[in-house]
């Protein structure tokens, strides 16, 4: 074979349709749930499966240090390279980290069953989906004979639910990898090029403790915080005018996500503890945005006398902005996808922010697409039932085949 034959390759997709359904379940079947994130058994598994796929597995255990930095058990970020000859080095990112299943599953969660051609169980969709969808479109790729100039990496990490900093953050920093172009988990029916940022504050308002009977001898800090509140939902309000003109992100959001604090019921709280939650349009710059919200609580505090406020970043994560060349490989996604579905297929943004922001801050192309519906509402990403129609899932393993053999031609 010497010239790109989307038949043959389709054909030899379909030669192991059943293995990759098979090559899914079995990783759905085990748990790697994060929190609380021990992620290594789940990592030993696929890379099992990879190796009866004939791929080489490089196994890069993440240290201590930074996985317990990040709230998490263990992390082990799997590689695998296959080089064709000399040219650009495209990546294909996916996480094998979950949300916990919760509650109201008519499903067994961990138990990959199948109705109706649809898998159902915790990330079958996100994104366990699309370590099946990037290995079987190189596995068919090796076995096409295609004269391919350049080599594709498989980087399957394990901390996007909590950010990425221990996945694709620590295989970037440490230079285990520096892939010329990435494509990362999304959907099969829309190619995204922009994503929303993400900052997380810890919100600790103090005051001072008092007898309930003598509330005028403390200082309320859950009263102070009452300010703090108002403030914060004043302000959502606000943000609703600032729609982004990218396709699919809407306007910015804030959220208050976690409130704790108190020391008895007979005692005027002393201090009370948020966890906020604001979302970054890609227009925004972090740094301004995370300079305006901690202004609007500082000043909301200081109209109580007494009470004080510390504020410390947890998160700060820049939205996805597209460049010149992701939008040159968004456009042969699109081009491939619809040959392949037969519909529409076009670019957007999402509200959402993923792991691949951190290929981009690196100075790497990157455009998210695979397996999955229109919509993470309709694959019911981190909630019950989470799903995935098999037939997407061969859908994209023929559209990602279909691309990575043109980009490497």
């Amino acid at each position: 074979m010497t010239s790109l034959d989307p038949a043959r390759l389709r054909a030899l997709l379909d030669e192991r349709t059943e293995e990759q359904q098979r090559f899914l379940a079995e990783l759905v079947k085990v748990p790697s749930d994060n929190p609380a994130g021990d992620c290594t058994p789940h990592a030993t598994r696929a890379a099992e499966l990879l190796e009866q796929l004939g791929f080489e597995v490089e196994r890069h255990v993440v240290p201590d240090g930074p996985v317990k930095a990040a709230g998490m058990v263990s992390v082990t970020n799997l590689i695998v390279r296959h080089r064709f000859g000399d040219g650009p080095v495209i990546a294909l990112n996916a996480h094998g980290d979950v949300v916990p299943p919760g509650e109201g599953w008519s499903q067994d969660p961990y138990g990959a069953a199948v109705v109706d051609g649809v898998m159902y169980g915790r990330g079958a969709a996100v994104s366990k989906s699309d370590f099946a969808t990037y290995a079987f479109a190189l596995d068919a790729l090796k076995r096409s004979g295609l004269p391919l100039k350049g080599t594709v990496e498989l980087h399957f990490t394990y901390d996007e639910e909590i950010g990425g900093e221990v996945g694709p953050g620590w295989i970037l920093s440490e230079k285990i990898t520096k892939p010329d172009a990435v494509i990362s988990a999304g959907f099969s029916y829309a190619v995204v090029i922009a994503h929303n940022g993400c900052l997380h504050l810890e919100v600790e308002v103090k005051g001072k403790s008092a007898h309930a009977a003598l509330p005028h001898t403390g200082v309320d800090a859950l009263a102070a915080t009452t300010k703090v509140l108002e403030a914060i939902y004043a302000y959502r309000e606000s943000l609703q005018a600032k729609v982004s003109p990218t396709k699919g992100i809407g306007s910015p959001q804030i959220t208050v996500g976690l409130i704790s604090g108190g020391i008895n019921t007979n005692v005027v709280p002393d201090r009370i503890t948020l966890r906020l939650d604001r979302r970054i349009v890609p227009e925004e710059q972090p740094e301004a945005v995370e300079a305006e919200v901690k202004a609007l609580i500082e000043k909301a505090v200081s109209s109580y006398p007494g009470a004080s406020v510390e504020i410390r970043r947890i998160l700060i994560a820049r939205p996805l902005v597209a460049s010149e060349e992701s939008l040159r490989i968004a456009a042969i996604l699109c081009r491939n996808a619809e040959s392949v579905i037969g519909e529409k297929v076009s670019t957007n943004g999402v509200p959402l922010y993923t792991d691949a922001r951190l290929y981009a801050e690196a100075g790497i192309p990157v455009v998210l697409y695979g397996a999955g519906p229109r919509t993470i509402e309709e694959a019911n990403g981190h909630r019950a039932d989470e799903k995935l129609r098999l037939s997407d899932l061969k859908l994209a393993t023929e559209v990602v085949t279909l691309t990575l053999a043109e980009l490497l031609g």
